[in-house]
């Protein structure tokens, strides 16, 4: 099929247009090119005679008909976000443009290109979101497909905003939707200002590792490559108008991942050891979520699938992608804003 892969270069699109291109699909990558995306993400990808690159902004409507119609592509995978909740706190308005705006100007440009099509049957319009528009968890409990909406950071709220016009343009205008939910990824090619990579890095250079708060937050991680793999399923099988959670079943405190990355840290990198000794608290993140938890039950019943990385499995396949590719991700910590705190309020 051919795919049009918004955000493409970032983290998890770059994941999608690898795992897509190694299938034979073809593949148009669109993305706007701001401080998280990095096209080095794709390089392998880009020797294939089935990728594109098309340097766009989705809050360009103008140039998403221009790309559409000459594309023409069979499925768009929607993964152009502003995703940093430190940086939805210290600046709003970017989220809200692109995540609300942005969504709002590709559904219209995909509406147009799946009615000058003809309206085909297999046109999906595949739109990937998160677990924060579902707010927090108590102790126990998981999201489900039908949790009602309670997002608490300006991201995640952006985020949710961008589900319900998803959803309203599938009952409005019949648009072909198939819409996805997430827990927190991690992995290679992860931009330098999240969590596990922070970690990884701070250990590296023997700086203090910043944990938010106690480091009793809870998050259900999930290997980014395993994502990909579910995205490209759901948007082959899945049903239109349907959505699906997709966790890692792998959920963890933020202190005892950060002391599991520590540890391997040590295995691989034994200067400094032991790194563990590096964990600094720090204040915590205002409105900081305190658990979120997937039911993966309906993308397991009804398409098969189940992640198939284990946390410490793929905490240390992260570890030493780090370690062996420097060249990659030492430019990265040089980008606005990486490196330093964010989002205290």
């Amino acid at each position: 099929m051919r795919i049009l892969v918004t955000g493409g270069a970032g983290f998890i699109g770059s994941a999608v247009v690898r795992l897509a291109v190694a299938r034979g699909h073809e593949v148009v990558n669109l993305d706007a090119l701001t401080y998280a995306a990095n096209l080095a993400n794709v390089a392998d990808a880009a020797q294939s005679g089935r990728y594109v690159f098309e340097h766009a902004d989705i809050r360009d409507r103008s140039a998403l008909d221009r790309i559409l119609a000459r594309h023409r592509p069979d499925w768009i995978m929607h993964l152009a976000a502003e995703s940093h909740v430190d940086r939805s706190i210290d600046g709003p308005d970017a989220f809200v443009q692109t995540n609300v705006i942005g969504t709002f100007n590709l559904l219209e440009a995909a509406r147009a290109h799946w009615t000058r099509e003809g309206r085909p049957d297999s046109f999906r319009f595949h739109h990937i979101s998160t677990d924060e528009v579902f707010g927090s968890l108590g102790a126990t409990g998981q999201f489900t497909e039908t949790t009602p909406y309670d997002p608490r950071s300006p991201y995640s709220a952006s985020k949710a905003g961008s589900d319900h016009l998803v959803r309203a343009w599938a009952e409005t205008y019949g648009l072909p939707v198939v819409l996805t939910n997430c827990s927190n990824n991690y992995g290679p090619y992860h931009f330098p200002e999240k969590l596990v990579p922070v970690v990884i890095l701070k250990a590296l250079a023997g700086q203090p590792i910043p944990v938010y708060g106690d480091g009793g937050n809870v998050r259900d991680w999930l290997y980014v490559e395993d994502h990909a793999d579910a995205l490209l399923l759901v948007v082959e099988r899945g049903q239109a108008g349907r959505s699906y959670n997709i966790g890692g079943e792998n959920e963890a405190r933020n202190i005892d991942l950060v002391r599991t990355i520590c540890a391997h840290m040590d295995e691989l990198h034994p200067q400094g050891a032991p790194h563990a000794r590096l964990i600094t608290f720090v204040a915590d993140r205002p409105g900081h979520d305190r658990r979120y938890a997937i039911d993966p039950s309906r993308i397991r019943t009804e398409l098969g699938w189940r992640p198939s990385v284990t946390l410490e499995e793929g905490l240390r396949r992260t570890v030493d992608w780090y370690l062996a590719n420097r060249d990659w991700w030492q430019p990265l910590l040089e980008r606005e804003g990486v490196g330093r705190r964010l989002g205290t309020g």
